[in-house]
């Protein structure tokens, strides 16, 4: 099997595992109206107007059905000024973003107009190409420190770790008579 066949389910996993932590995070909801349901141990009793928290999920399920509106921070405002960040950093140095950072902007995404997805995948893939560049460079350098480990995502971590590995395997394939 080959390397890229392993990694992918590697990040793909490490991706499910932080959405599910997304996901289960409580939010702060208002209800648009009345609902009253109870499903194993969610339970809701709400008037149209309350103000209450429930699991991300149950209440994308209740958005869906026009029974409330998420009261979320402004996730484009966060986007931006992560890529922001990125951006203004040195060339050698990335800027830290949240270990879940791509669950949110995947997020985030999925709940966009499609011209504004456009856009924003723009400059998502100009943030995501400056960081895979400085990923490669410092991991086939050197071995994650915990000061870095902090500065990245999940997946980024897992990339930074695969990218390591293969370069140190490189080295010592090419430079086997002599390293």
């Amino acid at each position: 099997m080959s390397e890229t066949a392993r990694s992918e389910p590697r990040i793909e996993t490490v991706q499910n595992v932080y959405t599910i932590g997304f996901m289960a995070e409580e939010v702060r909801v208002s209800f648009k109206r009345d609902v009253h349901m109870n499903v194993g141990s969610v339970v809701v009793d709400a008037k149209e107007g309350d103000m209450s928290s429930l699991p991300r999920w149950v209440a994308k399920i209740l958005v869906d059905h026009g029974a409330l509106e998420i009261q979320t921070a402004d996730l484009s405002s966060y986007i931006s000024k992560a890529m922001n960040r990125e951006r203004i950093a040195k060339p050698h140095d990335l800027s830290g973003i949240d270990i879940d950072f791509y669950v949110r902007v995947n997020d985030y995404l999925g709940g966009i107009r499609e011209r504004e997805r456009e856009n924003l995948l723009v400059s998502l893939n100009t943030f995501v190409t400056s960081r895979l560049e400085k990923i490669v460079k410092l991991a086939a350098a050197s071995p994650l420190s915990p000061e870095l480990e902090a500065r990245l995502s999940a997946e980024e971590r897992e990339l930074y770790l695969l990218i390591n590995s293969a370069s140190g395997k490189f080295k010592k394939g090419v430079l086997k008579k002599f390293g």
